[in-house]
């Protein structure tokens, strides 16, 4: 038997609020502390601001602010009143630590060693902020309304505009510096993967295998894990098989491998990664 305990609506706005501000803390450290001192920027909105800010003078976080804003409004239809607020809420919270940051100084002036600390802290901050349903970065929504009649991805879209911030940055700041900058993002984006992931990044894993009633069995009792059994047509031989659905963790792979290959060493498994796993008891194993 599973027992929850329900959170209140109160009880979650506080949490989500808390997390929110802890996300936006971090990204005003990094940018603040680690990457402003060295010439180094990040990509989106963040990187325009960056640059705007060493050309203007004005606050990094009030550019992001007013550069954010027509991008949330634009989107506000597709995005959704709570995504807005929720977003709104994060970037202003970053404008005002930003402004508290910008008196101190760096302790750290190897340039090298500030963009790898500062990109992964800057993605810790942007990742949190993502996963409790907000954004601090406003490209991704343009890049999701643009390329619904353009033929590009949103990846695509984003990578095309981040291309062409780090050549702006080369110039304002050097090219050493825009070089930079490109590890700071590749850090910064490889951080929000694990953050939205999380530490148990989860595998999806299809068998095709003639034993599929033992092979059930044994994944059950040995693995402690659920599965769901549907039926497939071999296009080559014509014939109906059984085809095994699980989801595991990253860490449950090997020895899954090897409860399969111990009962049929000719089955056919598939690994694919799992971007997100909802519903069920997947978090708890499974007892009979």
């Amino acid at each position: 038997m599973y027992v929850t305990r329900k959170q209140s609506p109160i009880s979650k706005l506080i949490y989500r609020c808390f997390m929110v501000s802890t996300g936006a803390t971090l990204t005003a450290v990094a940018i603040q502390l680690f990457l402003i001192p060295n010439m180094v920027i990040d990509g989106g909105v963040i990187g325009v601001s960056l640059i705007l800010n060493q050309i203007t003078g004005l606050g990094f976080g009030l550019l992001v602010l007013i550069i954010n804003l027509p991008f949330l409004f634009f989107g506000l239809k597709q995005i959704g009143p709570h995504f807005f607020l929720t977003s709104l809420f994060a970037i202003v919270v970053l404008a005002i630590l930003e402004q508290q940051l910008a008196h101190m100084d760096s302790f750290i002036h190897e340039p090298l060693v500030s963009t790898l600390f500062g990109g992964f802290i800057l993605g810790a901050g942007i990742g949190i902020v993502i996963r409790h349903g907000g954004a601090l970065d406003g490209t991704e929504i343009i890049g999701i309304l643009l390329t619904r009649n353009l033929p590009f991805s949103v990846g695509e879209f984003i990578m095309f505009v981040n291309i062409f911030i780090f050549a702006w940055a080369g110039f304002v700041f050097g090219w050493e510096q825009a070089m930079l900058s490109i590890i700071t993002y590749f850090v910064a984006s490889k951080t929000i993967d694990a953050v939205l992931q999380g530490i148990d990044e989860t595998k999806a894993v299809m068998i095709v295998s003639n034993k599929h009633k033992r092979l059930s069995s044994e994944i059950v009792h040995r693995l402690g894990r659920s599965l769901t059994v549907m039926t497939g047509h071999g296009a080559f031989t014509h014939r109906d098989k059984e085809v095994l659905y699980i989801v595991v963790t990253r860490l449950e792979v090997l020895k899954l491998k090897s409860i399969v290959f111990d009962i049929d060493k000719e089955a056919f498994i598939t690994v694919m990664d799992a971007q997100e796993v909802h519903g069920g008891k997947f978090k708890n194993k499974f007892h009979n």
